[in-house]
């Protein structure tokens, strides 16, 4: 039977089935890398995705239709408590269909942490060949324009306070510097895997079936033998009227780092570490925002550009460390995080082209009150992340709001407002470093957000301390692989998208490197 290059499981009408080499969950960074890598090498690949396939021409730069199209749960995916929200693609691409383009190597302190702590022997060097293949693959370089203005007033505070800072690399091709990544590139110039190793692995003769939820993987002994799925609805819901299954030689889960471990939780697969599902990082991240006398218009121009390692990695190792950067500033995206109700919400959401943004993202994983969340499964077999912030995550929060605060009336801000619910805007650097020192640091006060996922399936060289080895092959079913975020043993301190791509890059040579014995 000829299948079809791309398959809408919503549309089906009775229950199927698929034999192929090669089955691959989740179509974001290390599943889009692996259906390429796996196409070329000659497999028969399956790559299945809850989303939708959404192209170009869907892309109408409007955040009422991308938040509920796009992201996990309409962009409202948040912790067990409420306290973090979490930005999370749930597409055809995953989240590199909609992410804002910040491609960092992995940091080489964080490499030595998982050296100490997990014996994974990656190094800047060792790596340094994958990140090159997927730098070249995906058009990541420097960006040559000059930064927006919500990105220059970050570096203008860096420089006035002699603080470092970096340009930052962006996987793009002909970029229009629009501003709309977070709503899907509608010129096709964001080199995610939406427009590069899906299409070519399509061409390849891979089929993608996009609305499909696996629901369980099936196994014996040592071996995955099968998995159930179903489609989604038009809410993304799993439907219970048709089950697809397939059976493949190898089996790769690349569902993020929230999907793989719920599937792995509903699948009961052998956990002897207990690490399944736990050790879930997030960045979590706090804002600071601050009013110009000039239009900063932060819509508009390169989301991301500029960011400042000034604090990720602190003399004081007891200190949490913070990584500064810029969102993107749209109404809706803004205006679920500013503080304040009514007319003290409208008179700042009145003074919006005026309004910069910064963004300190902790460094979380590092330090014994810092072991992240856990993945945990609600009455209908769905994720809940259960992510509880410690005193130390909060004391790193609020030296982040006092380094923002700093920097941005360096950059020469009129006023600056911390988002926490009890903060003001304040006039002056002596006024908020005093008021910050005493600002509540609780959850529902302090507004605190995620936009990157880690962990949850974390590679070690032993079973007692990992899910998977530093293949990302899992230690109990010979035939299972994880690839993708899910797999890091703690967040990195750097955005995470060039790290997915060069480990699974290595992982997935190796891979094919056995099953082609």
């Amino acid at each position: 039977m000829n299948i079809p290059s791309h398959i809408d499981a919503s549309t089906l009408l009775s229950d199927q089935h698929f034999a192929v080499d090669v089955v691959i969950i989740g179509s974001g960074a290390g599943g889009g890398i692996a259906a390429e890598l796996c196409a070329k090498a000659g497999l028969k690949v399956l790559l299945l995705e809850e989303g939708a396939w959404y192209q170009r021409e869907h892309f109408v730069m409007e955040e009422r239709w991308a938040y509920p199209q796009l992201y996990q749960e309409g962009a409202a995916r948040k912790t067990r408590d409420q306290a973090i929200s979490i930005l999370q693609g749930r597409t055809v691409g995953g989240s590199t269909t909609v992410n804002w383009t910040t491609s960092i190597r992995t940091p080489q302190p964080t490499l030595a942490y998982w050296q100490s702590e997990f014996g994974l022997d990656f190094s800047a060097e060792s790596l340094k060949p994958y990140f090159e293949l997927a730098e070249q693959r995906l058009n990541i370089h420097p960006w040559p324009v000059p930064p927006n203005a919500n990105n220059a007033k970050l570096q203008q505070g860096c420089e006035a306070l002699g603080w470092e800072y970096t340009v930052i690399n962006r996987n793009v091709n002909g970029c229009a510097n629009l501003g709309y990544c977070g709503m899907g590139c509608p010129i096709n110039a964001k080199q995610s895997m939406l427009v590069s190793t899906i299409p070519e692995a399509m061409r390849l003769g891979a089929t993608l079936i996009s609305r499909i939820s696996v629901r369980r993987i099936l196994w014996q002994h040592d071996k995955v033998i099968g998995l159930e799925a179903v489609p989604v609805d038009q809410y993304f819901q799993p439907r219970t009227d048709i089950k697809l299954t397939v059976t493949a030689r190898h089996y790769i889960v690349a569902a993020g780092a929230i999907g793989s471990p719920a599937l792995l939780l509903r699948s009961k697969v052998p956990n002897p570490s207990g690490r399944l599902g736990k050790h879930t990082y997030l960045h979590p991240t706090v804002i600071s925002g601050a009013v110009f006398a000039e239009q900063i218009n932060g819509h508009s121009g390169a989301p991301q550009s500029i960011y400042s390692d000034q604090f990720v990695w602190p003399a004081d190792s007891s200190q949490a460390g913070y990584k500064l950067e810029v969102p993107p500033n749209h109404p809706v995206l803004m205006a679920t995080k500013l503080t304040g109700m009514a007319e003290q919400h409208a008179v700042l959401m009145q003074q919006f082209n005026q309004l910069q943004v910064t963004i300190a993202l902790l460094r979380d994983g590092f330090h014994p009150q810092s072991q992240g969340g856990a993945v945990q499964l609600d009455s209908a077999g769905q994720p809940v992340l259960d992510y509880p912030l410690t005193d130390y995550l909060w004391q790193g929060m609020r030296r982040a709001l006092l380094s923002m605060a700093e920097l941005q009336f360096a950059a020469g801000a009129l006023q600056v407002l911390p988002i926490n619910h009890q903060a003001e805007a304040y006039r002056n650097w002596s006024q908020a470093k005093a008021a910050i020192a005493n600002l509540p640091m609780a959850p529902l006060q302090q507004t605190v957000v995620s936009a990157h996922v880690m962990g949850g399936c974390n590679m070690s060289a032993s079973a007692q301390r990992g899910v998977v080895n530093q293949e990302g092959r899992h230690f109990q079913l010979e035939n299972l692989s994880v690839f993708d975020g899910s797999v890091l043993p703690s967040s990195l301190g750097a955005n995470p998208q060039l790290t997915i791509y060069g480990l699974i890059w290595r992982n997935s040579q190796r891979l094919l490197a056995e099953l082609h014995r």
